[in-house]
């Protein structure tokens, strides 16, 4: 695996700042006022995602992330690898940072391959791996959900969103 240069990580610190700037609206220079993810809604999103997992037969573990990229959630379930733990987590990390999916992410890093090293990227943290998604209200990211260890972790990241849908409008 080839790394970003030290260019490109302040590009990726950078838009990681912005990202998170977007989701601050300040009150006439005074207070912030910004969305956050609660615990409960983390669960929901994890339980979510293992749900869809399961039925497919597969056992994965699953990461929500907060706006800062800070951990919010992490369950491992029964069967699924030790190794899958931190991938889901900097899967959900990747998806907040990039404010889009993984997949989608991997697939510009493909059609670009000049742009990066050798075409595969690790910077700050991320994993340029299908399987995150970012959490979003309207235009805002406000965090990331990683999924990892199965066939279709990105299935499963969208069943665990479409639990909390109604409440990220």
């Amino acid at each position: 695996m080839s790394r970003i240069g030290f260019g490109g990580f302040i590009t990726v610190v950078l838009a990681a700042a912005g990202s998170l700037g977007a989701l601050a609206q300040t009150q006439g220079g005074g207070l912030i006022t910004q969305k956050a993810i609660s615990y409960e809604m983390a669960q929901q999103i994890v339980q979510g995602a293992i749900d869809k997992c399961r039925s497919d037969n597969q056992h994965v573990s699953v990461s929500v992330v907060d706006a800062a990229g800070l951990t919010k959630i992490t369950v491992r379930d029964d069967g699924s690898g030790v190794h899958t733990v931190d991938i889901s987590r900097r899967k959900a990390y990747t998806a907040l940072i990039t404010r889009r999916s993984t997949a989608d992410t991997v697939a510009a890093i493909k059609a670009n391959p000049g742009r990066f090293d050798d075409g595969v990227v690790v910077a700050s943290g991320g994993l340029y791996s299908a399987g995150g998604l970012p959490i979003k209200v309207g235009d805002q990211t406000i965090g990331g959900v990683g999924v990892s260890g199965g066939n279709e972790d990105d299935g499963c990241a969208v069943a665990g969103l479409a639990k909390v849908a109604d409440k990220l409008k």
